[in-house]
């Protein structure tokens, strides 16, 4: 079980005690191969201060040699003092199950999880959690809160096609995703509730596809049932997409949308924890440099950027560590951002504010 809610105020003294740059670093998450390092991802990880580590790409290799990865990583990660690294994960179920091999049970996906009741659920995830505490894995970036609708059903590429949601009923939704984030929790895993403001109405994968548009989600839309309820059980993140939802704001990605942030997350669901991205690096964001993704993202409120190639992750770190150094409005983003990290950090025993 996690210890007990930190206070904002102590991790609040605590950044106040580290420099820009390592305030930076805080907002970081680098990813890395699941069954080790490269030359370039270490380079990257030390070169941006990195605070959190994502485990990319699928590994069989079981609990114990995880675990060694995740101590590789730990030592070769630039941090302050009193201030561990975030290891999380992408173990969804079924063909979103980074993890597996000995020691993780192969979890099932989304569509076969909802057939389970509620407390079935949480009991699974629970030991799903259990299985990635023993790896040295931190947080899991699940569950799936988005919508597909029976009408588009596998023709939505990347939620209906890969089979990660829990059907198409925003009631259903909600109930599974409360399971799943509640059972992560009572096994000391922190969880990211994604892909705000919901994938389940588009077409193209943003992973791969330049142009991905939803024109149908509003901001008070049924559909957003289950990341409302993902903040109800306790939820430590919400991670934002980046497509672009033009009955919200059609300017610009949700990933870069004060609206969206600020508008959405922080008043309409009262949520005060870790606003993460989906991947900075992902295809439909590429007409963007590195430097303006990050600066767009932190600019719009967001927390934690998730940087997929690793070597973009210096350029975004330098770009807000540049931008802070001249702008004291924005160094104070910064800051706010490096304390909720630092907060989430402390409720998951990473750091003692």
């Amino acid at each position: 079980m996690p210890a007990g809610p930190p206070s904002a105020a102590s991790c609040a003294q605590l950044v106040a005690q580290l420099s820009l740059g390592e305030q930076v670093g805080q907002l970081v998450m680098v990813a890395v191969g699941s069954t080790g390092m490269n030359r370039a991802e270490k380079q990257a990880l030390r070169r941006s201060h990195a605070g959190s580590v994502l485990l990319l790409g699928n590994s069989r290799a079981g609990t114990a040699a995880t675990a060694a990865v995740v101590s590789e990583v730990r030592a070769a990660a630039d941090r302050p003092a009193r201030v561990e690294v975030l290891l999380a994960a992408d173990q969804e179920g079924g063909r979103v199950q980074r993890l597996a091999g000995t020691g993780f049970t192969d979890i099932p996906s989304a569509v076969r999880q909802a057939e389970l009741s509620d407390a079935e659920l949480a009991r699974g995830a629970q030991e799903w959690g259990v299985q990635l505490d023993r790896a040295g894995i931190n947080a899991n970036l699940a569950p799936v809160a988005d919508v597909v609708p029976p009408w588009l059903g596998t023709r939505n590429e990347p939620v209906g096609k890969l089979r990660r949601g829990y059907g198409s009923s925003p009631t259903t939704v909600a109930a599974k995703v409360s399971a799943f984030t509640t059972g992560m929790d009572d096994a000391g895993i922190a969880t990211a509730v994604k892909h705000f403001p919901g994938l389940g109405r588009v077409r193209g994968n943003t992973d791969f596809e330049r142009q991905v548009v939803d024109t149908t989600t509003t901001r008070t839309d049924r559909s957003l049932a289950g990341f409302a309820a993902a903040v109800d059980a306790g939820v430590d993140m919400v991670m934002v997409s980046s497509a672009v939802y033009t009955q919200i704001d059609p300017e610009r990605p949700a990933v870069f949308s004060p609206t969206v942030v600020e508008g959405m997350i922080r008043d309409d669901l009262n949520f005060d924890g870790v606003v993460i991205s989906d991947d900075l690096s992902a295809a439909v964001l590429r007409d963007y440099s590195a430097a303006r993704r990050a600066v767009a993202f932190v600019g719009a409120g967001g927390d934690l950027m998730i940087a997929g190639d690793a070597t973009s992750a210096p350029s975004m770190a330098e770009a807000l560590l540049e931008r802070g150094s001249r702008d004291r409005a924005f160094a104070k983003r910064i800051e706010q951002s490096a304390i909720r990290v630092l907060t989430l950090k402390d409720r998951r025993r990473l750091t003692r504010c």
